[in-house]
């Protein structure tokens, strides 16, 4: 029983230190990071040394009248010439279309539609009079992978942004991903996603704590370890599973050439997915991280709705493995992200945690006193060695990436930090057991709750 504890232990341990170390800019690959002079670039356009590219960014909404007027706020004010906006009505019972005619100023007009995907009926297509770029499909209901085809078959550009609704870009997002797209070889790639809660008057160097809640505080800490440790880590192996359905970037033509999107509960994991297995008819083709072009997303401010959204999170990733079992057999040991996500996902951040708990469990019942301590012991060097070092790495990345926190913030990062070891670890472990058992039985969409709150106006975020 020693040997399979010390087993599952070197496991769960090895990837996450391979990530930590993988992740350190040492290893940064020559095209991750082009960062120029805005000032420079914006000169080099204006007098046709440089060329920008359409981009199409397409944004689903149902029921999203809480949130619209922000996203609204921030598509308008961004400084890049060749974008559309389109946001895709997905049959919204609420005030949603209505509230998107009042806020634009949505007239009729002809959209042109590629019909290669398919999709529920599109009752109308509109253009705002206030911003002529912005654009709104309104179509019967088939949920976000249905309404994200009938988007991608209305778009005009050739490369595609996927927004949530509650997703808002910095000013140099479009700029950023203009730059690394300009590389045919690069077929999609994942933007950087921070809290929105956490947004401040800096967005492009300076987050703050101070009006978020503890439990977005500790999904700060969580966001933080995805994308600037293990997203950079993984997108340097090839094998970055999941570009973030808050923030994505595709070519359009590679979208259509994978069938668009599939009707599941996670179609931002099975997109990737898909891509990855039509990448592998090519040899240089690549998925990327652009880590300079940034986005805001809002989080749960609830445990209600936080568990809402980590259950569908670990569905996606059951479904995943289930839908694409074929490809991860055949490619387990020659290609990264299957290798990754079959060992590290699945054996390593799922099966792992039932075993371990069997274990204790058993454990307890046969020798309760040195079980507990065992346990507790083998638990608080996870803890202090290894889980802290873990968020501190984290932290000092993505000030690495410009991203810091102000110094009387310390205190809130600290209480965040304990929170996370002593509690919100427990949790999400029950997140990823739950969550696999309840996919076989209930695969329900549960939509989490807007806030309602408008970023660019209230001064005063999560409370």
């Amino acid at each position: 029983m020693e040997i399979l504890i010390a087993l599952f232990f070197l496991l769960s341990v090895t990837f996450p230190v391979l990530h930590l170390y993988h992740c350190l800019p040492w290893f940064r690959e020559p095209n991750e990071r082009v960062r120029r002079d805005p000032k420079l670039k914006k000169w080099m356009i204006d007098h046709g040394y440089e060329e920008e590219k359409g981009i199409s960014i397409l944004i689903p909404c149902y029921n999203e009248t809480r949130i619209l007027k922000t996203s609204i706020e921030s598509m308008k004010e961004l400084s890049y010439s060749l974008f559309e906006v389109i946001y895709i009505n997905d049959g919204s019972t609420d005030d949603t279309m209505t509230y998107m005619k009042e806020l634009l100023r949505l007239t009729p007009c002809p959209m042109s539609s590629i019909s290669k995907l398919s999709h529920e009926r599109v009752e109308g297509t509109y253009q705002s009079e206030l911003y002529p770029n912005i654009y709104v499909i309104d179509k019967m209901n088939g949920g976000k992978a249905d309404a994200l085809n009938a988007g991608i078959e209305y778009a005009s550009n050739d490369v595609i942004i996927t927004l949530d609704a509650d997703t808002i870009l910095a000013d140099n997002a479009l700029s950023a991903v203009n730059d690394v797209m300009k590389d045919e070889d690069v077929v999609a790639a994942g933007g950087m996603v921070h809290v929105l809660q956490t947004k401040t008057n800096k967005p492009l160097n300076r987050l703050s704590l101070r009006f978020a809640n503890m439990l977005v505080r500790v999904q700060v800490l969580d966001f933080l370890k995805a994308f600037y440790i293990s997203k950079l880590s993984l997108v340097r192996f090839k094998a970055l599973a999941v570009i973030s359905g808050a923030f994505g970037i595709f070519r359009k033509q590679v979208l259509v050439d994978v069938g668009g999107y599939r009707k599941t509960i996670g179609e931002d994991i099975d997109i990737t997915l898909r891509i990855h297995r039509y990448m592998a008819k090519f040899k240089n083709k690549r998925i990327g991280f652009i880590a300079d072009a940034v986005g805001y997303t809002e989080l749960p401010e609830t445990w209600r709705d936080l568990t809402k959204q980590r259950l569908r999170w670990q569905k996606a990733y059951i479904d995943c493995v289930i839908h694409f079992r074929s490809f991860f057999g055949k490619t387990l040991f020659t290609k990264a992200v299957s290798f990754f996500y079959i060992f590290e996902t699945f054996l390593v951040g799922t099966l792992a945690s039932f075993v371990m708990t069997g274990i204790m469990l058993m454990n307890m019942l046969h020798d309760p006193q040195n079980s507990y301590l065992n346990y507790v012991f083998f638990y608080l060097f996870w803890l202090f060695v290894f889980g802290l070092v873990y968020d501190l790495v984290a932290i000092a990345i993505g000030r690495h990436y410009g991203f810091s926190f102000e110094w009387k913030e310390s205190f809130r990062l600290i209480s965040a930090l304990t929170f996370d070891i002593f509690v919100y670890r427990f949790v999400t472990m029950y997140f990823v057991m739950y969550g696999s058992i309840s996919y076989f039985f209930n695969r329900k969409w549960n939509k989490v709750k807007r806030t309602g709150r408008n970023y660019h106006t209230d001064s005063r975020h999560a409370t």
